[in-house]
């Protein structure tokens, strides 16, 4: 099946609508997964500030120990006040681009990515000036990069996250390097290896990052073409196509090309409707239509049929298109023979009792997909499908509920006994009567 999808999307063009949708569809997914990431950061940098306040009114002494006295709220609070503004405009602009149902350009996601990763390198430098550098490398400060490489991972961008760890440990090698407090002159300067070593692991934290934001987007990506080869089936072959015929089309990557192939075609009505219309409500009308067409199409699914098209007050079933089936003849017939049943069965418990006609051929059609540029059907055109309509319309004509025609009959050869020969019947567009069977 990944196969098919793949081979779908590499055999599919720019101008195709479905390539279109796609890239929209995943394009949105990116911009909520990214929405989220900017939510998340929001809240983050919320909490710990709320958290970092509160535990400075409860206890002062120990933030002026851990400081060397010269702890500042407000000077936390210029960091993260200008972040969470930021924040707050990048939440707009995303949603903008959600609701317009555009992308965000890449060079802007990348500037964000720097402005963001760039806010603990502004809390650490501020750490340095209070307690040194080598206590300031060993405090919070350093650990903050990893909440932004962390929620890099929702950008679902190799790159962009390897980006945001590439940029924490620059910043951080560089401060360590090239930073030294006044104040603080008499520690010894950092060891270069030991700082290499700490910012090469932040750098691989970034990649890791990045690997599992990669993995994200493929699965989003699958999951994306799956949704969009089970609508293009649904789409092609008509307003119901069983959960199990999905499968198989999607299992076996049919295209659905124009072509010719044995079908049993089955068309299916509804006798006197359209005038018991005229003393039902057209609530009543609906309801009654809907309950008995929900009946005959859980039939066509157990028996691998499918509804290629609804007509008012009946329906066009195939039987071994789009998928080939050897034993559609016979599928045909006892799908028939239990839709019957099943609308006596519904007739017992109903007000308004129903009664139906089938008619069924098998023989060769023109298969494929049939429509405009921007809106096609999958659809079965060739003189077994008029042949099979006409079948149909003959049970007024004989009081009968299932007709079939000769190619049926000799393609189930034993096991319809039952089926009785109404003789050749002259038919409607046809020069020679053809010989026509009823089944009970």
């Amino acid at each position: 099946m990944i196969q098919f999808f793949r081979t779908l999307l590499k055999s599919a063009t720019d101008a195709d609508p479905s390539v279109r949708e796609f890239r929209k569809a995943l394009s949105r997914e990116m911009l909520l997964t990214e929405r989220l990431r900017v939510k998340t950061v929001i809240g983050t940098v919320a909490i710990v500030t709320l958290s970092l306040s509160i535990a400075y009114l409860l206890a002062p002494s120990s933030f002026a120990r851990i400081s060397n006295g010269q702890f500042d709220l407000k000077s936390s609070f210029m960091i993260t006040g200008p972040l969470l503004l930021f924040e707050f405009f990048v939440l707009y602009k995303v949603n903008q681009r959600i609701a317009a149902g555009q992308d965000i350009a890449q060079g802007r996601r990348y500037l964000s990515a720097l402005i963001e990763t760039s806010i603990p390198t502004a809390a650490l430098h501020l750490h340095m000036g209070w307690m040194g550098p080598a206590a300031a490398l060993a405090f919070a400060a350093p650990l903050s990069y990893f909440i932004f490489i962390i929620l890099s991972t929702l950008r679902l961008d190799f790159w962009l996250s390897t980006f945001t760890g590439f940029v924490a440990a620059a910043q951080m090698l560089a401060l360590a390097m090239l930073y030294h407090p006044v104040q603080f002159a008499s520690e010894p300067a950092p060891d270069f290896a030991f700082q290499l070593i700490r910012s090469a692991m932040v750098l691989l934290c970034g990649i890791l990052a990045g690997a599992v934001g990669l993995q994200l987007r493929r699965q989003f990506e699958a999951s994306i073409a799956a949704t969009s080869a089970r609508d293009r089936v649904t789409n092609l072959f008509g307003q119901h196509v069983s959960p199990q015929v999905v499968e198989r089309l999607l299992a076996s990557g049919t295209n659905s090309t124009t072509e010719m192939r044995q079908v049993a075609v089955m068309f299916v009505d509804i006798r006197n409707f359209t005038a018991a219309t005229r003393v039902h409500s057209p609530r009543e009308v609906v309801d009654r239509l809907d309950e008995t067409f929900a009946l005959l199409v859980e039939v066509l699914d157990r028996h691998s049929g499918i509804v290629n098209k609804f007509l008012g007050d009946g329906f066009l079933a195939l039987f071994g298109a789009p998928i080939e089936d050897p034993n559609a003849a016979h599928c045909a017939v006892q799908a028939a023979r239990e839709m019957l049943i099943a609308v006596e069965q519904s007739n017992q418990d109903s007000e308004w009792p129903l009664r139906i006609g089938i008619g069924l051929h098998i023989g060769a059609v023109i298969a494929g997909n049939v429509g405009s540029p921007r809106r096609k059907e999958y659809t079965v055109i060739g003189d077994t499908v008029n042949f099979a309509a006409r079948l149909e319309a003959l049970n007024k004509q004989f009081g009968s509920q299932l007709l079939i025609s000769a190619s049926i009959r000799d393609a189930l050869g034993d096991t319809c006994s039952d089926a009785e020969l109404l003789g050749d019947v002259p038919i409607r567009g046809y020069d020679l009567p053809q010989a026509i069977w009823r089944l009970g």
